[in-house]
């Protein structure tokens, strides 16, 4: 069984979205869970349905979302204080040694972090490849297991099939107190489904998928 696993992701709900279900599962084993959160996902579009943000509160609005889906889960939360949009822009090499310095502290035995060149946005890709660089710079006798999450829509014929896929419908409904908790987000991105004529459909779709959750097991060659 794992002794402690570090989540990291470079926004507040990824964590909810993402992985909380897996998350939940450590929890029930007693695993300490931490999450590294990259920024305040202050460049976020969603405002709310009505709108109850604006550009100047949403910084604060989502790390109160964020530090309650994270008292949901029962997970540890650490922000790292990155700028939302900007992780591409930085040195991949500094972000690394940053995270490098929590591995070294808690010293996990598993990362879970997003697959780089497959997780859609440029802060994913950007943030799941510091993730792997600060793992990669870690001593090998050392260095934790590393699950990658992929969600580009090729992934299966670009990857092959996940290593690793867990079923987590009996942690569902606290994953969706979770993603619920990111309010901000998840009001705006309802109201667009609702709008689509297929919005039983999408949304019967949508409750499926997140019932699973699927990890590609990243290999070290040195």
């Amino acid at each position: 069984m794992h002794k402690h696993v570090i989540v990291i992701y470079p926004h507040p709900d990824d964590e909810s979205f993402g992985s909380s279900g897996t998350m939940t599962q450590f929890r029930n084993q007693g695993v300490p869970v931490t999450y590294l959160c990259g920024t305040l996902g202050e460049m976020g579009r969603n405002m709310g349905n009505p709108f109850f943000a604006n550009r100047e509160t949403l910084p604060d609005i989502r790390k109160k979302e964020l530090l309650d889906a994270c008292k949901i889960l029962d997970v540890n939360v650490e922000m790292l204080g990155y700028r939302d949009k900007t992780i591409e822009f930085e040195s991949r090499d500094e972000i690394a040694e940053h995270l490098k310095g929590y591995l070294e502290d808690i010293k996990p035995t598993l990362v879970i972090t997003h697959y780089p060149g497959h997780a859609v946005h440029p802060d994913h890709d950007a943030m799941g490849a510091a993730a792997v660089e600060a793992v990669r710079k870690m001593d090998p006798e050392d260095r934790p297991e590393v699950w990658a999450q992929a969600i580009t829509n090729d992934r299966y014929e670009t990857l092959g099939k996940p290593d690793i896929v867990n079923n987590v419908e009996a942690e569902f409904d606290v994953k969706v107190a979770a993603i619920q908790a990111h309010r901000s987000q998840f009001e705006g991105m309802f109201q667009k489904m609702r709008q689509s004529p297929d919005f039983k459909g999408q949304y019967e779709d949508v409750m499926e998928r997140f019932k699973h959750e699927e990890f590609y097991q990243w290999q070290f060659n040195n």
